[in-house]
């Protein structure tokens, strides 16, 4: 029942901050306007507020507050997802802000993160069930956290450091893994609404099996849920306001150190995100092959490719990658490791494949305008 009233008040929260944001938005200019801000993947025509982020920010923060003990470990969640927003706030001001400054400042906020003791201090080994391998790649845990280095800097601390690489390549790849998912109305707050419920799942069964620890790690999921849903109302076709840069970060920071602290459940994350991480992975690529920097923008998502090539609506796109993620999440929720590592190679050649059809041949599948006869 509390994790149900935590749910509805964050949610609440945030539907309830949105037309501030939208009117603070419009007063300082923090809008996405097609002629002041040209970008290839822009397919709005009207002025619409970015500033998004902040209401985010503010059903989080607002939520965690009440719900939640104030641990070393919020501490660095709460520095990391301020860096986030006053980042976001500055592109949604900015025109032109560099990509490769708001990288930086999202590696900042991961090393927030991380300094406050956020860390993949195991996985679990998807080679476990693999027959004829040697017996040390078939423990069913990998530990990360033997190598140790203490550090005396006001005080002292410790660097695990094989348990403190990954977790900060972990959050900053999802952070850009959700970033790029943001193209349609719905899209983004949809998916990560989704993850999030299924990550706080996870963490109350555990906490049912007797970890008492991760009731907090499954509040925390809720709220970023909750906060999700709220966001959603109000950015649904057509919508009333943009996520911007700080938006999509926060919720996706969120995720990435839920997935952490709810039992290093990485491969879970993914598994759920498999169509964005498909999309992912796959313009990383084509980017990089036809010598563009993987930073900059262009209209070669997946999401584009269905807008333009397949015609398909805002909404229908959005509840492809919504329903996508929920059905991943459902499969996510009841298969082991190994199989969530294959069924995630699956999904991503599945999909890798769609998009390269999409770019090769998308052409023959768009609807003939009634003139062509």
């Amino acid at each position: 029942m509390e994790i149900l009233l935590i749910f509805i008040f964050s949610c609440l929260i945030t539907i309830l901050s949105i037309p501030f944001v939208i009117k603070l938005a419009k007063k300082y200019d923090l809008v996405d306007n097609p002629k002041n801000r040209p970008h290839p993947a822009h397919i709005h025509l009207d002025i619409i507020p970015r500033a998004g982020g902040l209401a985010i920010y503010i059903g989080v923060v607002i939520s965690v507050l009440l719900f939640l003990p104030i641990t070393k470990a919020f501490i660095g969640i709460f520095i990391g997802i301020t860096i986030l927003l006053i980042t976001g706030l500055i592109d949604d001001k900015k025109r032109n802000f560099s990509p490769y400054f708001r990288l930086v400042l999202i590696f900042l906020a991961a090393g927030c993160a991380v300094g406050a003791g956020i860390g993949v201090a195991f996985i679990n080994n998807p080679l476990t069930h693999i027959p004829l391998l040697p017996i040390n790649l078939t423990t069913p845990i990998l530990s990360l956290d033997q190598i140790i280095i203490p550090v005396d800097f006001y005080g002292t601390h410790k660097i695990i450091l094989l348990a403190d690489i990954l977790a900060f390549i972990w959050i900053v790849a999802l952070t850009q893994i959700i970033n790029w998912s943001k193209g349609v109305d719905g899209q983004m707050p949809g998916i990560t609404m989704v993850a999030a419920i299924v990550l706080g799942i996870l963490s109350l069964k555990f906490y049912i099996q007797g970890d008492i620890n991760q009731l907090p790690i499954a509040k925390l999921a809720f709220i970023t849920a909750g906060v999700s849903l709220g966001f959603l109302i109000f950015n649904w076709h057509p919508a009333k306001i943009f996520p911007g840069f700080s938006g999509s970060t926060i919720l996706a920071y969120l995720l990435a150190i839920l997935a952490i602290l709810s039992g290093a459940k990485l491969a879970t994350a993914l598994l759920v995100l498999g169509i964005p991480t498909a999309d992912f992975i796959y313009t990383f690529y084509r980017r990089v092959k036809s010598g563009h920097s993987p930073v900059w923008g262009d209209r070669g998502h997946l999401h584009h490719r269905l807008y333009d090539d397949l015609g398909w609506s805002h909404q229908k796109i959005s509840l492809f990658y919504i329903f996508g993620s929920v059905i991943l999440g459902a499969i996510a929720l009841f298969v082991d490791t190994q199989s969530k590592i294959f069924a995630l190679i699956a999904v991503s050649t599945i999909f890798v494949g769609f998009i390269l059809w999409l770019n090769s041949f998308g052409d023959l599948s768009k609807r003939p305008d009634r003139d062509n006869g």
